[in-house]
């Protein structure tokens, strides 16, 4: 599968990243001055697995060059504000007019239409209007930003990949033609609240956080701090692994009742008091091999040497630099990391033959520069 990713930030390249991961051929078009995050493109792991063309939409001749590409792609990529894609040249009907059936996934944090359509946004106010952000925090604290996961990554990108898979579907084995994915973060971000919202209307969840059975409001399940300033989680809601849970604690005899409602508080604070009394490492070491349903809170950094997900290899390195391994994983085409992070313009020249797009190649024109930043990446990729 060839897809092409007109570069942006975030939930697109995410996206593209994880297409790549799965075997896909994916060719980024960077335009003069980057588009990226403000790091060292080498460390810009959303950019792995691809081969990065360098493209100026404005210019004179540049929709042509990325319509050359789209016209022998199954897939693009955009993460445009509406319409900017059509001012520049490569909206759907351009695209779709060269190629029929391709799958046009268009990323956005509002979608392509609606009163906020135009509005510039970020990850935190798409889940915040969603309902998705209240309910993640302490009842007497503001609520927590859980980084740009949940809205950019979860309610995003993930969407706009199955968006496209269904749509490659529909084309490849449906006999159908293209069409265009609009995969919007509000919309994602409010529909991985499906359950929730069937809890609450089933009288099983209040619309406050920190007052619930999963957003920490129960002793049960939730965080605790630990001698040395580290924290256990503890996720022990049936009634077995509760049980295992307060018998390692050692608070089974002296615990309030698992359902006593109105001693939750003290629940909670026998809870606390005993994990306080040893480090994570000791308390780590008395739940290993059981069944209580409690883990060590890792850092990023520690996570990777954690004995079960080495033992899977969830963390790989490349390139020197570790990082997630593809996910998910198949037994007859595993997924694998095979290219560093695409550096702006590397790939032209490769991509231009591989693709016999003639339009893209720049031989006489680049600079030494650029000639040896291929080779740096020829050499990184291990064909140099």
């Amino acid at each position: 599968m060839r897809v092409v990713e007109l570069a942006g930030i975030g939930p697109g390249p995410f996206a593209a990243m994880l297409l790549g991961d799965l075997g896909a051929d994916v060719v980024r078009v960077d335009r003069p001055g980057g588009a990226g995050l403000a790091i060292d493109p080498a460390y810009d792991l959303t950019n792995r697995n691809k081969r990065s063309v360098l493209v100026d939409l404005k210019a004179d001749g540049g929709p042509d060059r990325v319509l050359d590409l789209v016209e022998r792609a199954d897939v693009l990529i955009e993460g445009y504000r509406p319409g900017v894609a059509e001012r520049l040249g490569v909206g759907p009907e351009e695209c779709l007019a060269r190629n029929p059936k391709l799958v046009y996934g268009r990323m956005t944090g509002w979608g392509q239409d609606g009163p906020l359509a135009q509005r510039a946004g970020h990850d935190i106010a798409y889940i915040a209007v969603t309902g998705t952000l209240s309910m993640i925090g302490r009842a007497d604290e503001p609520p927590t930003v859980p980084a740009n996961l949940v809205g950019d990554y979860a309610g995003g990108s993930l969407y706009l990949v199955v968006g496209v898979l269904a749509a490659l579907h529909h084309a490849r084995e449906e006999g159908g033609g293209g069409q265009v994915v609009d995969a919007a973060i509000t919309d994602g971000a409010a529909h991985l609240a499906t359950m929730i919202h069937g809890m609450m209307a089933a009288g099983g969840w209040q619309d406050r956080r920190g007052a619930n059975l999963l957003d920490g409001g129960c002793p049960f399940y939730g965080t605790y701090e630990t001698a040395d300033g580290q924290y256990m989680a503890v996720g022990a809601l049936e009634q077995r692994f509760y049980d295992e849970f307060v018998r390692l604690l050692g608070i089974e005899d002296t615990a309030p009742a698992r359902k006593d409602f109105d001693r939750w508080d003290d629940l909670r604070a026998a809870v606390a008091a005993r994990f306080k009394d040893r480090t994570r490492a000791e308390w780590t070491a008395v739940f290993e091999g059981s069944d209580a349903c409690v883990a060590p809170v890792l850092s990023l950094r520690e996570a990777p040497a954690h004995p079960h997900l080495a033992a899977r290899a969830t963390f790989t390195d490349h390139g020197g630099i570790t990082q997630p391994a593809p996910a998910p994983r198949f037994s007859a085409t595993p997924g694998s990391v095979t290219r560093p992070p695409a550096r702006p313009g590397a790939g032209t020249d490769e991509v231009a033959r591989d693709w016999d797009v003639p339009s893209l190649r720049t031989d006489d024109a680049r600079s030494q520069d650029a000639r040896t930043e291929d080779a740096r990446s020829d050499n990184d990729r291990g064909t140099g």
